[in-house]
């Protein structure tokens, strides 16, 4: 499977890279660094009432993603970053300090804007789901991450994304409007 990614990454960089799109790309990625941009729209959805409750699940889905993503499969699989193993490919923005198995970047981006599609109205969730595929599919072409990697990164982001809806729902079901007021 590697060699069939590393050969897709190579062609990425030879055939799909262009020298005028390569800044914009190195910063649209760098919008997912540390979950900052995804953080900072939970806060926001928490800050207000009429959204406080999507905005808590919007932060245990991505908690459970830094969990599952960071604290448990990077340091388990133990993956080097794809321009460590393929002497040339060239990687865009700098040495990455983690493993590369699975992609933080997809695991937040997909946890918080899988919970937003499903809560929110579409205008608010399909953008924000299109947001997390350009960033996720931006790791390949600034050359940081394996293609199986950005998968993994995006199902492990639904997956947690559907186990904060499935706590919420819990939560509300069992306490009721005490949860409610709990949200305001």
């Amino acid at each position: 499977m590697t060699a069939a990614e590393g050969a897709l990454l190579l062609w990425i960089q030879n055939s799909v890279r262009v020298s005028w799109l390569n800044p914009a790309v190195a910063a649209f990625t760098r919008l997912g660094n540390k979950g900052v941009l995804w953080i900072v729209l939970t806060l926001a959805l928490i800050c207000f009432r009429r959204t406080r409750k999507l905005g808590l699940t919007c932060a245990l889905a991505l908690l459970l993603g830094l969990a599952v993503t960071n604290g448990v499969l990077k340091n388990w699989v133990a993956r080097v970053r794809p321009y460590e193993t393929i002497g040339s490919l060239r990687n865009l923005v700098g040495p990455e300090k983690d493993l590369s198995f699975p992609s933080g970047h997809a695991t937040a981006a997909f946890a918080f804007s899988w919970v937003l599609l499903r809560r929110a109205p579409k205008k608010y969730g399909v953008p924000a789901l299109i947001v997390a595929v350009l960033i996720s599919l931006s790791r390949l072409y600034v050359g940081v991450h394996y293609p199986s990697d950005v998968l993994a990164g995006a199902v492990i982001g639904i997956l947690c994304a559907e186990l904060a809806l499935l706590v919420a729902r819990i939560l509300e079901k069992r306490y009721g409007r005490r949860y409610i007021r709990l949200m305001r």
